[in-house]
């Protein structure tokens, strides 16, 4: 009689599928900042200018963030560049600072939701946590 023996997939790990969310976050949000660049064209002084360096440089930015968002400073790096948009407000580009806004709100909400997970996870209290009835 052979003993059977049961092999249990490895347990999922939700901050994985978190990371991915957050990469594709900071895709899109690169995406709408590039878009933003024509606005910044007409009423922003012109691409050459500081204003529209630094649109291109936070598009470029989130881009290369999506390659380390498993690093403990990704997450404020990606507030400042929302904080970098939010202030396009002050430099008279409302538009700018209007994307800054929206996508600060997302972050933060976000933020909160991997918060929550984190705080289910260590209380055991996940789907992917509990034992199959047997």
């Amino acid at each position: 009689m052979t003993e059977e023996k049961t092999v249990r997939p490895p347990a999922k790990d939700p901050m994985k599928g978190f990371r991915g969310v957050m990469s594709g976050a900071l895709i899109m949000e690169a995406i709408t900042v590039g878009l933003a660049v024509p606005v910044i064209a007409r009423l922003g002084g012109g691409v050459g200018t500081g204003k529209g360096w630094t649109v291109v440089a936070v598009a470029v930015l989130c881009v290369l963030l999506c390659g380390f968002v498993r690093r403990p400073w990704a997450v404020p790096v990606i507030l400042a560049l929302q904080v970098v948009l939010v202030a396009f407000f002050f430099l008279s580009v409302t538009a700018i600072g209007v994307i800054g806004l929206l996508f600060l709100a997302f972050w933060l909400w976000a933020l909160w939701l991997r918060r929550d997970v984190a705080r289910r996870m260590a209380a055991g209290t996940l789907p992917s946590q509990q034992q199959p009835a047997e």
